[in-house]
């Protein structure tokens, strides 16, 4: 092998080398592999960090976002001064501090069907950090196409999961698993539901140990099994996969031997540039003036949990959460108009669904909810 080690890399990884299933070999090899690193939020940041450390010799990393506060709770590649920078560059000065002798390659924009194969072509092995479906298919379907391990994970509130979708390695690949992506709006986003801080370590380790154990060769990797965790319960359970035959990316007979259109695959409908604006949804600002001039009628409700209703509240405006409605909704006027606000507008959105199913007419959902009441009326309701 022609990759050579130096004495600072050789008094770096000195731990790695006195392991007999490591040794200068094994660590040459991780030096000669390269890994793109699809996302640099809460399982990106340990997955790029663990790997810099262990001494991949090229990661790339794929992101368009800039660093929020919200961020910082669980994406540990960033730290607080990197707010509002873009998430690619805090991730590349973090990584370099960690380990200088690896060439960290930016990819400053989003993962699309246009530019999928050409970012991911050059790259040994794709490990999926990504937080949507959209996303997690177009990587799924770019490595089967490419012939690449793609190294799974996901998170959500206490629980987590990791795979290797590898099908020239025998195993499955993420559409065996998910054929269909659920409806839009029916999994919650982590920002919507929560994720606990420190399961995208966890799973974000799993998926960097499986990297360095497909770079090495050796061990048992999780290619044909689903590693499930709960983390309030601290147990780990498995599930045995199986490639689909009729899985129409890696089957016997594939139907998808080109990218497609992802958004639309996942029913997520872009909105008209000029306006974000849903027919069933109104403005904060429409909202405040119902609120400024209760003559017009107009009825204010708001509709997550009682704990977030603790952080951040409207006043004049009654809790009833969403999980409570189908029980609870004779107790609002079906003639009335309603604005319906949530924290970002997906489960107001839900709500006013539900209402217009029962008869409701004049329901109007708050495009934003309280975090964009929070941006554009009032800095005190605090943003979560």
């Amino acid at each position: 092998m022609s990759v050579q080690l130096n004495n600072e890399e050789i008094r770096r990884y000195s731990r790695h080398l006195i392991l007999p299933e490591v040794g200068m070999a094994g660590q040459k090899r991780i030096k000669a592999a390269s890994v793109l690193c699809v996302g640099t939020g809460g399982l990106g940041s340990p997955i790029a960090m663990y790997l810099t450390a262990a001494g991949i010799g090229k990661i790339g990393v794929v992101d368009f976002d800039v660093v929020d506060y919200s961020n910082l709770q669980r994406q540990i590649i960033h730290g607080t001064a990197d707010v509002g920078r873009p998430k690619v560059q805090s991730a590349k000065a973090t990584l370099h501090d960690i380990n200088p002798e690896v060439e960290v390659v930016l990819h400053e924009t989003r993962l699309t069907s246009e530019n999928a194969l050409e970012i991911l072509r050059p790259y040994d092995i794709v490990v999926d950090g990504t937080d949507n479906f959209p996303t997690r298919y177009l990587t799924n379907d770019a490595c089967v196409l490419l012939k690449k391990p793609n190294v799974y994970g996901s998170i959500f509130r206490f629980e987590g999961q990791a795979s290797v979708f590898a099908p020239t390695m025998g195993g499955p690949c993420y559409r065996c698993l998910y054929p269909e992506p659920p409806p839009p709006g029916m999994v919650p986003s982590c920002a919507e539901g929560g994720v606990l801080g420190v399961l995208p370590g966890i799973i974000g380790c799993i998926q960097a140990t499986e990297i360095l154990k497909l770079v090495l060769g050796k061990g048992n990797t999780l290619v044909g099994r689903l590693l499930l965790f709960n983390a309030l319960d601290m147990k780990f359970r498995e599930l045995k996969l199986r490639r689909d035959p009729q899985c129409p990316v890696c089957g016997d007979n594939p139907t998808i031997k080109e990218l497609i259109d992802y958004e639309q695959f996942c029913g997520i409908n872009a909105e008209p540039a000029e306006s974000s604006i849903h027919p069933d949804e109104v403005t904060v600002q429409e909202m405040k003036r119902a609120l400024e001039n209760p003559a017009l009628g107009i009825h204010v409700l708001d509709v997550r949990e009682h704990d977030e209703y603790e952080i951040a509240r409207i006043v004049g405006v009654p809790l009833l959460p969403l999980g409570e409605l189908g029980h609870r909704f004779t107790e609002l006027d079906p003639n009335q108009q309603i604005y319906i606000h949530c924290k970002m507008g997906v489960r107001s959105m839900k709500a006013v669904e539900f209402l217009k199913q029962q008869g409701f007419k004049y329901v109007k959902s708050v495009h934003g909810g309280i975090n964009a009441w929070s941006d554009e009326i009032d800095h005190r309701v605090p943003r979560y």
